[in-house]
């Protein structure tokens, strides 16, 4: 990779203590997300609900020299300053040889399972959007901020949105699967869909950020084997809802992607896809459809969603049928299983059979045009 600008498109910040009860609307105070000390470490404490650890701020690069060495549970004293520290994390970055990164919160994203009540998650995502803002602003053009938003009211999220891009952040985090009696597939979604097409929002759904889908994903339930390895079922039923319902054939310029879920699920689903539209018969049943100029579904997925990966040496195998220019690759700093600070090497290894130009859009290409970060 020497002498190719690299974007990383996962990266995370890890958010200060005092960030949501030193910013919050008095009302929520209480309520609001802290870090809480107890006997199995430092914990995220939201409305008396555990949400994360400190291990995914505080272990990053533990995995390549003392594996043995990594745990769930830590002190917050043990964070990356890069976590928290804009100048910190654009020095981590050049250490790694990052040029830009898009950034995505740490204890937010345990917010979208573990806060049932939709007006304090609103007013926990406002407060963060603020502070990601400011965050990047010391570092333009190298840090990208991405919002989150709430969806439980969907004219509420429209309204957060346009807030978001005011803000100058270039691209917003909804639920990876939302609330199951409100699936993608309502069109009570349109004018959400509507405005982050009109303002140019790319819409990521971000491994770990389901929408209060019960027991498996609340606290470290998460962490659970069966739950990271069949993880990309969330984001397969999500994107059918979407895929399916004509969100992309209504909304054309709108982008979706699927973040930090890895690639090779990828030619399955596209074939499954594929299949049952052209082979079952539809005229019995209302969500069924054709749709214009006899597009397929995987016409869909290859113009309107990216994918965000990190390691996945097979789904790099597979790009010709998953779509190089959807492919976005990611460090995930500073989570315990980043690449940070090996990501030249690990990216030379997975992309050594991929050509110079696919190297350029996989690397960076593909996220400066979806963020049009120029």
């Amino acid at each position: 990779m020497a002498g190719r600008s690299i974007v990383s498109a996962d990266n995370h910040v890890f958010e200060p203590p005092d960030l949501w009860t030193a910013r919050i609307e008095s009302e929520y105070r209480d309520r609001a997300p802290r870090i809480e000390s107890m006997e199995d470490g430092d914990w995220w404490v939201c409305d008396g609900v555990k949400g994360q650890t400190m291990a995914l701020g505080s272990q990053v690069g533990v995995r390549f020299e003392s594996p043995e060495k990594l745990t769930l549970s830590d002190r917050f004293e043990n964070v990356r300053p890069g976590g928290y520290i804009p100048e910190e994390h654009v020095k981590d970055m050049e250490s790694d040889g990052i040029d830009r990164s898009i950034l995505y919160p740490t204890a937010g994203q345990a917010l979208f399972r573990t806060v049932p009540d939709g007006r304090l998650l609103s007013a926990v995502f406002s407060t963060y959007n603020e502070w990601i803002a400011e965050f990047c602003k010391p570092f333009p053009g190298r840090l990208f901020g991405i919002g989150m938003i709430n969806l439980d009211d969907v004219h509420e999220g429209v309204r957060e949105l346009e807030r978001c891009a005011d803000l100058g952040l270039v691209g917003a985090l909804i639920p990876v699967f939302p609330p199951e009696e409100m699936p993608y597939d309502s069109e009570e979604y349109d004018p959400f869909w509507a405005a982050a097409q009109d303002l140019e929002m790319p819409l990521s759904m971000h491994i770990g950020t389901n929408r209060r889908t019960g027991k498996e994903f609340s606290q470290l339930g998460g962490l659970r084997p069966a739950v990271l390895v069949n993880v990309d079922y969330y984001v397969r039923m999500s994107l059918a809802q979407m895929i399916f319902s004509g969100v992309f054939e209504r909304y054309p310029k709108l982008h979706v992607g699927s973040v930090e879920m890895e690639l090779s699920w990828v030619p399955h689903f596209l074939e499954r896809m594929d299949y049952n539209h052209t082979q079952k018969p539809i005229q019995d049943y209302s969500y069924w459809r054709r749709f214009k100029n006899d597009l397929l579904p995987s016409d869909f997925f290859h113009r309107n969603v990216f994918l965000g990966f990190q390691e996945d040496g097979l789904g790099i195998r597979l790009r010709d049928i998953i779509g190089v220019d959807q492919l976005q690759w990611g460090s995930d700093y500073p989570h315990f299983e980043s690449t940070f600070p090996r990501s030249r090497q690990i990216l030379e290894d997975i992309l050594a059979g991929c050509t110079d130009e696919e190297k350029a859009k996989i690397t960076g290409g593909n996220a400066a045009r979806v963020y049009r970060l120029g």
